[in-house]
């Protein structure tokens, strides 16, 4: 049986919810234009706003909130199907018409009250649920309930909530028609508590949101009446001027009769000769449509229009008529409101003065307790902003942290990295050290020992004569110097290129012809002493390698310098050979690399040799 109340519900709210269409609106119109919210503990009463206790801006808020998908509401009619436990404590659908009636169709206090906490334990309900936009619509049915007993502050503080939870919803666009009703009722409420600036500020915010006629016609009447209640009767004939040209001269819709009303009402403060005729033809509109609400609106304004001219007989009768309505209505606001306008129009000056005394304390009361709730909907945004820089303010300190911590790990990545190549680069040292001397005493051993312990042979055999064992000793001595020669320091001149071409000279005889092309136009005063250092060993290699190798007759070195950098050639016409561990250069190799330069062989068998270097 529950399940089947539900879905019963289900289908009454979606069917709400499509139900608020602009025909509907204007229906809901018909039936509920409300006594004007800020005539209420205060005469004379300005002409009255529209929207303070009308559902119209509840349909105007479901209407905005028929942008829902479809989907959605399948799906959450389904969860409501399947879930007997979605809604706590199930309502039947009588209690809901029952209780939003007395808010928006209300008889007297006692059923607003009953409404309202109605509608406050529906939006604890709705809170327990998580569902966002029915507790938009529970805190609006509670700001009209209190607005219409006449607890501003309650009022205040229940649009303000509603006006948060559009801010942080997370489909907020789709709530524009909820925010723009809102600020309707919140410049109602402004009005009503005597800040008519605030009034104004939300009354243009609200026509920010309005992009249909009918809507930003509701908003120029409100904003309009608050420019009465400054006494700013041009602007506020402007204001209704604008609003009843938007409605059209031949429509006979209630909506034309209240902003007549109020029109006629705001000229008859000017002294306008059609003051009476637009306040006549409001009422016309209302009697033939049946609206007591703006019957009662039309009588009351009727009955001051006579009253500021003295006209006594009519303004009693007219404030009758009204008096009789307010009794028709049933309503405590309306009777409390026409028996003020009586009191007013007494000639008793004791009750005059009892009446502004009354209305004047009422004020101040109002006043005090009007504690500005769009003021701390403000500073709420505000914190709010706040908390999103510090917020901000936290990442970006948290990001510079990280940089910072990054930084760190990176320079001491680096030194690492550089620490380990150092020590690579100290061990490659060493190894080209332990090479060098494997070289020399490989070299010392196979060409200096080996003939010393040849000569040392012969003599100890005395079959040797002396002038060949003098040959022998220079010829060791010879190759003592050689050995000598290719591995001590070298000390660069200032002429290199003839220091160079000294070089290779030793390296030529009757047998072998050394060239040399562009060694003296190479600017050798802007090389670096290493790198001469270093071209002056390797060539001395690749000299030694030809005269012990190739067999060559022919040498050719050509030079060339390009920008910094310096190309080296070399090419003989020996017999060649299979390269194959560099035959011996590995050690030319290691300088060349050593001062990240490149050096390249190339040779074949009875094809010479070749090498190409750049430093």
């Amino acid at each position: 049986m529950k399940k089947i109340i539900l879905v019963l519900l289900t289908v009454f709210l979606n069917l709400g919810l499509f139900s608020c269409t602009p025909q509907a609106i204007s229906e809901e119109v018909k039936s509920t234009q409300a006594c004007c919210g800020n005539t209420r503990n205060q005469p004379p009463p300005p002409p009255r706003p529209e929207g303070g206790g009308s559902n119209i801006l509840i349909c105007e808020y479901f209407r905005g909130m028929k942008k829902i998908p479809f989907s959605s509401l399948f799906f959450f009619n389904l969860f409501l199907m399947v879930n007997p436990f979605a809604l706590q404590g199930q309502i039947h659908r009588d209690t809901i018409y029952k209780y939003y009636n007395s808010i928006v169709h209300p008889n007297d206090d006692v059923t607003i009250s009953q409404g309202i906490n109605f509608y406050m334990h529906k939006k604890e309900n709705d809170s327990q649920l998580k569902d966002t936009l029915s507790i938009i619509q529970d805190l609006r049915l509670v700001a009209i309930g209190q607005f219409d007993i006449g607890n501003i502050y309650d009022s205040e503080s229940a649009v303000v909530e509603a006006l948060t939870l559009i801010d942080g919803y997370h489909q907020k666009d789709t709530l524009i028609e909820g925010r723009k009703a809102l600020y309707n009722q919140l410049g109602i409420i402004y009005g009503e508590a005597k800040n008519y600036n605030k009034a104004i500020e939300v009354y243009n915010l609200s026509l920010k949101y309005s992009k249909n006629k009918s809507d930003s016609i509701t908003l120029i009447n409100n904003k309009a009446t608050i420019y009465l209640e400054l006494g700013q009767y041009k602007k506020a004939v402007e204001q209704f001027n604008l609003a009843y040209k938007k409605i059209g001269f031949n429509s006979n819709s209630l909506q034309l009769a209240m902003v007549l009303d109020n029109l006629g009402f705001a000229e008859a403060k000017l002294g306008y000769p059609d003051a009476l005729t637009k306040l006549k033809k409001a009422l016309s509109i209302r009697e033939n449509q049946n609206n007591l609400e703006g019957i009662y609106s039309s009588y009351k304004n009727l009955s001051l229009y006579y009253f500021d001219r003295n006209d006594k007989t009519q303004a009693i009768h007219n404030a009758n008529k009204a008096y009789k309505v307010a009794n028709t209505l049933k309503s405590i606001t309306y009777h409390q409101d026409i028996l003020s306008l009586f009191a007013i129009m007494s000639g008793d000056p004791k009750i005059v003065q009892f009446q502004k005394i009354t209305d004047s304390i009422a004020k101040v009361k109002q006043l005090a307790e009007n504690k500005n709730a769009f003021i701390k909907y403000n500073v709420a945004n505000e914190k709010k902003k706040t908390a999103e820089a510090l917020l901000e303010k936290e990442k970006e300190k948290n990001q510079k942290l990280i940089f910072l911590i990054l930084g760190v790990i990176i320079a001491l990545s680096s030194i690492f990295i550089y620490f380990v190549l150092r020590i690579r680069h100290r061990k490659e040292k060493i190894i080209q050290v332990h090479n060098t001397e494997n070289r020399i005493s490989k070299k010392v051993h196979d060409e200096v020992a080996n003939e010393v312990y040849q000569l040392m042979a012969k003599i100890q055999g005395n079959n040797a004569d002396n002038e060949k064992l003098l040959d022998d000793l220079e010829k060791i001595y010879n190759k003592t110097r050689d050995i000598s020669k290719e591995n001590s320091a070298i000390e660069i001149e200032a002429n290199f290129s003839g220091q160079l071409n000294d070089l290779l000279l030793n390296y030529q005889n009757e047998k072998v012809n050394i060239a040399t092309r562009n060694i003296s136009k190479i600017e050798w005063e802007s090389i670096s002493e290493i790198k001469k250092t270093t071209i002056y060993r390797v060539l001395q290699e690749l000299m030694t390698n030809m005269k012990k190798y190739s067999q060559a007759s022919i040498v050719v070195l050509t030079f060339q310098q390009d920008s910094k950098k310096i190309n080296i050639e070399y090419t003989d016409n020996g017999i060649g050979c299979t390269l194959k561990n560099k035959n011996g250069l590995q050690n030319a190799e290691n300088r060349i690399h050593a001062i990240n330069g490149t050096i390249t062989f190339d040779s074949e068998p009875g094809k010479g040799f070749r090498s190409k270097i750049i430093i």
